[in-house]
């Protein structure tokens, strides 16, 4: 779809008498319009003083186009209506405009028996959830929902094959695993910046990404967030580290060492990892914890 030019009829189609000043579009949608004006005649453009205003001259021609190009352009849609959804009927794309969904779903499993409660002091079995199905989840986002909290340590992994198989978290404490892919959701870290209680370690891959999650746990949750280093992680890193996923998340890297250097004084593990990965030019996958043995 051509949004500048469907972003500029839109525009012109609601100003008054028609005709819209240049100054009033961003130069992709004064270069659509030009275009569009040549191409069907259906506007006119004259000057203005110093500038120029575009006039609608067939005003059925324009709005053919715009229902053509977004055919629910100017419909005041419900807020009931899912995001993509309306994004299907102002651009025929769900992937346009706004793609986020109003809540997330958190996968959990757990060790032992940590404590889950909410604010009137109910309490949410995971442990039990989890032996009869495998893993639990919790609506992240809905207040029906967000106010579980838990006091025991809450571990986070990216990768599902972390999550599937749990041999390789250390200790005995009861605590809760949470698995969530690429990027953490922005409903996620809101939940876990009110909860009071607990520690939340992140175990992401060794990457730009990766360490750019933790950049924005840190920011919401200060001391409580914490990252974890698997055993023997540089040497991990030097033989099975991989320079194209390196280059491939080097932006996030980048913004991430940014992000972190207040704080990589209180952590030197941390900042002997990252100093690691850019002097090698690796960064390490979840997956290899398991290689210790090899």
């Amino acid at each position: 779809m051509n949004r500048p030019l469907a972003a500029a009829l839109q525009k012109l189609l609601s100003a008054e008498g028609g005709q819209l000043s240049a100054s009033d579009l961003t130069p992709a949608q004064q270069r659509a319009l030009d275009e569009f004006r040549q191409r069907t005649g259906a506007l006119m453009q004259q000057r203005s003083g110093r500038g120029r205003i575009f006039r609608i001259v067939l005003r059925r021609v324009v709005e053919q186009h715009l229902t053509e190009l977004a055919p629910l352009a100017g419909i005041d849609l419900a807020d009931t209506l899912p995001e993509r959804a309306a994004n299907i009927g102002r651009t025929r794309s769900s992937k346009s405009g706004k793609q986020g969904h109003d809540v997330h779903y958190l996968l959990l499993k757990t060790r032992g028996q940590p404590l889950w409660q909410n604010n009137l002091g109910q309490r949410l079995d995971l442990d039990e959830q989890t032996r009869n199905q495998g893993a639990a989840v919790l609506t992240i986002g809905s207040e029906a929902h967000s106010v579980w909290h838990t006091r025991n340590p809450l571990w986070l992994v990216e990768n599902q094959a972390l999550f599937d198989k749990t041999d390789w978290i250390p200790g005995t404490e009861p605590l809760t695993l949470g698995w969530y892919s690429g990027h953490l959701r922005i409903q996620l870290i809101d939940w876990l910046a009110k909860q009071t209680e607990g520690t939340v370690t992140l175990f992401p891959d060794y990457d730009g990404v990766g360490l750019h999650n933790y950049v924005r746990l840190k920011q919401y949750l200060g001391s409580r967030a914490r990252f974890w280093l698997m055993p023997d992680w540089k040497d991990k890193l030097l033989r099975f580290g991989s320079n194209s996923l390196w280059q491939d998340t080097q932006k996030d890297f980048q913004a991430a060492a940014r992000g972190l250097e207040g704080i990589l004084g209180d952590e030197p593990d941390l900042k002997h990892l990252i100093d690691t990965m850019q002097a090698n030019g690796l960064a390490l996958e979840q997956e290899a914890i398991w290689l210790e043995s090899l």
